[in-house]
């Protein structure tokens, strides 16, 4: 809307000076139609007649030339006019070549570039109110669109490797000592232990009938079944004690069990057998088929979880504007950081735009030449041709005062 506005109001100028410079000449031929008229009875209109018929040669001349430079005056073929649309692909070539070699050239881009400070602009407009979190809510609303141009089976892969190619990287029984150290520190082996009394208390009390029943059929034939249930209930009796037993912090099973697991620790952590064992275990999972089709889920679900958070929140673009507003901070904060942003900005021009500044001036050039004759004398005109009109005017008056001083000297000497 700017651009459209811009260019009305160039419109406008253009139109008001051209009728200004035409009226100037409109006024030149009725002054000298005066003057050639009264000029019998009043001989200084011969003044004013010199001036208007310089004036009116002059503004005509620089009217011609004006005209010439952007279409044929009248329409007639004559030579030389025209200039502009004849040589439309010669000005693009010069634009595309003036702005490649003395805008883009790295003299003139990287002392710019350096002196733009963008860690220190781009930290204080962050960390302006608001500003953070129209950033966020910018680069948010490109995620739909950069995630539905993503190829499904390629990100699947690509991540599928990824995540394989870390595991395999994370050595198995070191990780494993670690993650058992932890549980140690802080008691819960014992909880997974307690978790295991219960589960067989809770086991043998549910199936007490069929512990009855295995007892009778394993016992011999000629023992009184009345023998074999109270061998049962005893023997179930004798286990839940035991299971009750082993809840005791003393008890030697606990004991037993604690010094099992400060055992596998040291192993994982040190046995060279144990942790070759576990890396081919590992790999055997990793390679697993189930285990790759759920690394090839991955994407899929992290895609389905973002559109979800995008869809029925703002979520994402609050985490996303609280990581620019601290960005925004540290930049103003860490010299350090400000000098790197600085440093990434002119490295992005001498890898973009310097070893590109051809491309981008032979893109200019063929923008220029892809329009039609019509469309580059409208912009051209558009730009100059207010300025031009004053040459008009400028011609006018200049050959007016010309006129007027030949035909005074030619009264002085004539």
């Amino acid at each position: 809307m700017a651009a459209v506005s811009d260019d009305l109001q160039r419109s406008q100028a253009l139109r008001r000076m051209r009728l200004t410079a035409a009226g100037l000449l409109l006024v030149m031929v009725a002054a000298d139609v005066a003057a050639r008229v009264g000029e019998g009875r009043y001989p200084f209109l011969s003044f004013l007649r010199a001036f208007a018929e310089a004036a009116i040669v002059g503004g005509l001349a620089d009217w011609f030339a004006v005209t010439a430079l952007f279409r044929r005056p009248f329409g007639l073929p004559i030579p030389h006019t025209a200039v502009i649309p004849r040589n439309k692909d010669r000005i693009g070539d010069a634009v595309g070549n003036f702005v490649a070699n003395n805008f883009l050239s790295p003299d003139v881009l990287l002392p710019k570039v350096r002196a733009l400070d963008i860690a220190g602009r781009l930290s204080r407009w962050l960390g302006r109110e608001g500003n953070a979190r129209v950033a966020a809510r910018r680069l948010v609303a490109t995620v739909p669109s950069l995630i539905a141009a993503m190829q499904d089976e390629p990100v699947r892969q690509m991540l599928r490797d990824a995540a394989a190619e870390r595991l395999r990287g994370i050595a198995a029984a070191p990780l494993l000592s670690r993650i058992l150290t932890i549980l140690v520190a802080g008691g819960q082996h014992l909880a997974l232990f307690d978790i295991g009394i219960k589960a067989a208390r809770d086991f043998v009390e549910v199936n007490q009938e069929q512990i009855h029943q295995a007892i009778n059929e394993k016992s011999s034939w000629w023992v009184p079944e009345w023998i074999d249930s109270r061998l049962a209930k005893r023997i179930i009796a004798g286990l839940m004690e035991t299971l009750g037993d082993m809840e005791a912090p003393d008890h030697p099973w606990r004991l037993q069990f604690q010094e099992s697991v400060d055992q596998l620790i040291d192993t994982l952590a040190h046995a060279p057998e144990t942790r070759a064992r576990a890396e081919v275990l590992k790999e055997e999972i990793i390679s697993h088929p189930e285990v790759q089709a759920y690394l090839e889920s991955l994407w899929q679900e992290t895609k389905q979880v973002l559109l979800t958070d995008l869809a029925e929140g703002d979520r994402i673009e609050r985490a996303m504007a609280g990581a620019l507003s601290g960005l925004a901070a540290r930049l103003a904060d860490d010299s350090r950081l400000g000098d790197l942003v600085n440093a990434w900005a002119v490295r992005a021009v001498l890898r973009l735009l310097v070893p590109n500044r051809a491309r981008i001036g032979a893109f200019m050039a063929g923008v220029v030449r892809n329009w039609d004759s019509r469309t580059l004398v409208a912009k051209m005109e558009l730009q100059f041709g207010r300025d031009l009109q004053y040459i008009r005017i400028n011609g006018t008056l200049v050959g007016g005062l010309a006129g007027l001083l030949v035909h005074a000297l030619s009264m002085m000497f004539g």
